[in-house]
């Protein structure tokens, strides 16, 4: 018996040493610990190894640049260090500058490095991002094991990239949808049209907010509905035309209405009643749910604003007595770090609060304006809470 206890136990720590051979960025597999330094080995192509994340949420930031004067953290993982300035590295005689931080709470965040007062990507790191804006890179501090946006051992859904021409913007276009697993085209699907921000393109949403994880997990758990998510790109002219406010609104509408809800009901199986459609976004995205969804109420009966609000002159229906009857749910989050008096979703709370919009307010994550709370509200709150009426 102590024998069987102890060749099952060697088998088990076998199992557990073979899972995370490949980490610190081997990209083998969808590791949870990607960083983690499992053989003390440097990423392919890389200098040195950075970051480097140890198991007591320590990370270790390294980068060969003898020339330089001045090197210096700075991006989102800041907020997690508590720290409103960056962070300065200290230099080795071999020219290899050093930094060691934490700990941090394992969560996903985003870093540049200043070298000589020029932002620049982590040349080691192999987890970089990119989206309408410069490009960052990848810090992944890990838990004790897979988090609620980590790939689990799950049925896992398909995400699919679809090419399209738009006579809106007059060229090709893309979007995302991804299919919950075991999808059936003979059975009817609710649909979540989830749009990004003003510094997303239509895959962010997938490659960094990992909703498809997200939601693999939840309806794994019980604890969110089988449905189908569409993102398409939200982008309609250039973020920085002087004119984008007054002609973004209605330019998405176009887009949303007459391209891309028909290419979505004429290619997968999803309900066209209006309960059945859910719109939502962040930031800016959540401004073009909002701002559509709530002028389209003959289409759309969920909604989720995500660190987001737009006046509500642009929103007249809101004003209807009716307009409680034609909700099943309106969502307004945002993260701990982002709420301070006057932002614009406590006003549109405070605004639905005097109007008796039911509505569901929700404050949390550990984050500000970025993916650790849009990742947060999704899993804790907006989809569970889809189509539970």
């Amino acid at each position: 018996m102590k024998m069987s206890c102890k060749i099952i136990s060697c088998a088990i720590y076998f199992v557990l040493v073979t899972l995370n051979l490949h980490a610190q960025q081997a990209h083998v597999n969808l590791d949870w610990a990607p960083q983690k330094n499992i053989q003390n080995l440097i990423p392919f192509m890389a200098g040195v190894n950075s970051p480097e994340v140890t198991d007591d949420h320590m990370v270790t930031f390294r980068i060969k640049a003898p020339d330089a004067h001045e090197v210096m953290l700075s991006g989102s993982v800041l907020l997690g260090l508590k720290s409103q300035n960056p962070v300065s590295f200290a230099k080795g005689d071999d020219g290899i500058w050093t930094l060691t931080v934490g700990p941090l709470a394992p969560e996903i965040y985003y870093y540049k490095l200043f070298i000589d007062g020029v932002s620049v990507n982590d040349p080691a790191n192999t987890f970089t991002g990119f989206a309408d804006q410069p490009g960052f890179s990848i810090l992944i501090v890990h838990g004790d094991g897979p988090a609620f946006y980590d790939a689990k051992n799950v049925p896992h859904g398909t995400v699919t990239r679809h090419i399209y021409y738009s006579p809106v913007t007059k060229g090709e276009r893309e979007m995302y949808v991804y299919l919950p697993p075991e999808y059936n085209p003979k059975k009817k699907y609710p649909v979540l049209y989830l749009f990004g921000g003003s510094g997303e393109l239509a895959s962010t949403w997938s490659l960094f907010g990992r909703v498809n994880f997200i939601e693999d997990n939840l309806i794994a758990e019980g604890n969110a509905l089988p449905m189908i998510i569409v993102m398409p790109n939200n982008q309609v002219l250039h973020r920085s035309d002087p004119r984008h406010t007054d002609l973004t609104f209605d330019l998405f509408d176009d887009e949303m209405t007459s391209v891309v809800m028909p290419f979505v009901e004429e290619n997968y199986s999803v309900r066209t009643d209006r309960q059945g459609r859910a719109i939502a976004g962040l930031s800016m995205g959540g401004r073009h749910a909002q701002v559509i969804g709530f002028n389209n109420l003959d289409l759309f009966a969920s909604f989720g604003l995500l660190s987001s609000a737009e006046s509500l002159d642009l929103t007249p229906a809101i004003g209807q007595s009716d307009f409680n009857s034609k909700v099943d749910y309106l969502f307004v989050g945002a993260g701990t770090n982002e709420t301070r008096p006057g932002a614009r979703h406590e006003v549109l709370h405070n605004e639905l609060l005097k109007r008796n919009i039911t509505h569901e307010y929700y404050i949390g994550s550990a984050g500000a304006h970025d993916f650790i709370t849009w990742r947060h509200l999704l899993y804790y709150k907006f989809l569970p809470g889809l189509w539970r009426k």
